[in-house]
């Protein structure tokens, strides 16, 4: 197999040939089809997130075919479309598994972080943690589904069933979601990088009722907000922009330190509140609502051995929709 590598925090990922993997107890072998980048690879390169496996491959937006399975799988699941997300592994037996939050699970893998994951032409996952797709799903178009669509998914059912939705950044999951609202027929209102003026036309395109840059309020007060950029600055921003009773749901894994702020932009019942990683019944609702949604994603697909590339333009905002690695 060949893998693109963080072998150091902070630098480039390296291509390596190593032999092809075996599966153990309760695993599979799947050969990629197509890996998401997303802007958690990112805060993994940059030593956001503390303690990744190092040596690692970074990627958890994973769809390919399962090969192999090791002893206790079926061995029916072989030849079969999956999909691989973050969350890799869980204990099953901590007090958050057992009341039906595995996402919180006090000793949970997560691929591309501490797992091993999909910048590479072959990955080994838990079997019980890759679920089926839909078989006839084109891989590239389905790869960012499995976090931008999963954590928007999560991050909307946090939000509420209100009508007007704030979507601050819109990058990869805001550009799903955004679809997902207009199905459910919620408003939505974009709120992008200062300046960005393609980014306000990308959102006007996929439905969005109002888009204008992250520093202006919107025209209408907000049942809820959604953050997607790593910004802590926009939490008192958003909290302006909601209504008495209204919510802020911060849905990246990592954001920069949210500023002072006067209470008053909390009070009246106001509330904010992050979204931790995924359930596997966060997938299984999803996927079937992208069928009947009709979600179509807007990728950009690189060479896998074009890895750094990929991130670097993630980085910079050069993207619309998402990047994805095809090895």
């Amino acid at each position: 197999m060949k893998a693109m590598v963080l072998e150091r925090v902070g630098t480039a990922l390296r291509l390596v040939e190593t032999p092809d993997p075996r599966p153990s107890s309760g695993q599979a072998v799947i050969a990629v089809e197509a890996c998401g980048v997303c802007r958690t690879d990112l805060h993994v390169f940059d030593g956001e997130l503390p303690n990744p496996k190092l040596p690692l491959v970074l990627g958890h937006e994973v769809v390919g075919r399962v090969v192999a399975v090791g002893p206790g799988v079926s061995k029916s699941l072989k030849g079969w479309r999956v999909g691989v997300p973050w969350l890799g592994h869980t204990c099953g037996c901590c007090s958050f598994c057992l009341a039906g939050s595995e996402n919180l699970c006090d000793a949970a893998g997560f691929t591309g972080y501490t797992l091993d994951g999909g910048f590479a032409t072959h990955v080994v996952a838990d079997a019980n943690y890759a679920f089926a797709l839909p078989q006839g799903l084109d891989p590239v178009a389905a790869a960012p589904l499995l976090c931008a669509g999963l954590i928007g998914w999560r991050s909307l059912k946090t939000a509420g069933e209100g009508r007007t939705i704030g979507l601050y950044g819109f990058g990869a999951a805001a550009h799903i979601l955004a679809q997902v609202c207009r199905w459910r027929k919620q408003d939505v209102y974009a709120f992008v990088r200062p300046g960005d003026e393609a980014a306000k036309g990308f959102a006007r395109e996929l439905g969005a009722t109002w888009a204008g840059f992250s520093d202006e309020p919107p025209p209408v007060q907000l049942d809820a907000a959604i953050i997607f950029a790593p910004a802590g600055e926009l939490v008192p921003k958003a909290l302006a922009a909601v209504r008495k009773g209204g919510t802020v749901v911060c849905g990246g894994i990592h954001m920069s330190d949210i500023p002072p702020m006067p209470y008053r932009l909390l009070w009246g019942e106001r509330r904010i509140v992050s979204v931790a990683n995924l359930t596997r019944e966060d997938a299984r609702e999803f996927f079937e609502l992208v069928e009947q949604a009709s979600i179509r994603t807007i990728t950009t697909a690189y060479p896998l051995q074009r890895a750094n590339e990929a991130l670097a333009d993630l980085r910079a905002g050069r993207i619309n929709g998402a990047a994805v690695l095809v090895p």
